[in-house]
């Protein structure tokens, strides 16, 4: 395994794979590698976006400096399962607001230290900032319509100074009508308004049409 600038993120070949904090545990049927004393765990692009873009993207060096985030719409875990081994050290709060999804998520979460789960509305951080204090990272992957306003919310709510955001945003989900680059323009514009920065977009295709990584600064 070489290891990625991205943290505790590693790869082999063109497959990226994460430490296993649990070993011999699979979270979502994920293939375990084992190389000498340590184990690691498949992160398969086609099922997680964030996988998708640490593929695509150049490496972020503040990305090992993360020490608390923010993960809003954390599903069933399997990319907050990935991100738990990858930054070992770090607290990550999860936000999940569906009760079905959260069960399997409050499960993973009882077996990884570093995991906060937070059964939550994201368009409502109020409820949850004092829970949550101020992030390094905001990660936010749901399917509304309002994403941009739902992140510089919950950025203006939790988010430190010279903390880092990461919006994957589902651009059908915001209209089936409009082109995509329309959408992603209005999302940098409502971002902008509200004092945030894009200071990039990557498109995540092939491994999630239709979605757009956007890295936010303030």
């Amino acid at each position: 395994m070489d290891r990625t600038a991205w943290g505790e993120v590693f790869r082999r070949g063109k497959e990226l794979y994460t430490r296993n904090a649990r070993p011999g545990e699979r979270v979502y049927g994920e293939e375990l590698v084992r190389e000498g004393d340590e184990e690691y765990r498949h992160w398969d692009p086609w099922r997680s976006k964030l996988a998708a873009l640490l593929l695509k993207a150049p490496p972020e060096p503040w990305f090992t400096t993360i020490r608390s985030l923010l993960y809003l719409g954390g599903a069933h875990g399997t990319t907050v399962s990935h991100l738990s081994d990858a930054l070992p050290e770090a607290s990550l709060y999860v936000v999940e607001k569906s009760p079905v999804s959260f069960a399997p998520l409050l499960a993973l979460c009882r077996r990884r230290a570093n995991l906060y789960p937070l059964l939550a509305d994201a368009q409502l951080p109020e409820r949850y900032r004092a829970d949550v204090g101020e992030v390094d990272l905001l990660y936010q992957d749901v399917a509304q319509r309002t994403q941009a306003q739902i992140f510089a919310e919950n950025a203006e709510a939790c988010l430190a100074a010279g903390g880092r955001g990461i919006l994957m945003l589902k651009v059908r989900s915001v209209t089936q009508r409009r082109p995509a680059p329309s959408i992603v323009a209005e999302a940098r514009r409502t971002l902008e308004k509200r004092g945030w920065k894009v200071r990039a977009t990557v498109d995540l295709s092939p491994f999630a049409r239709d979605h757009v990584a956007m890295i936010v600064a303030g």
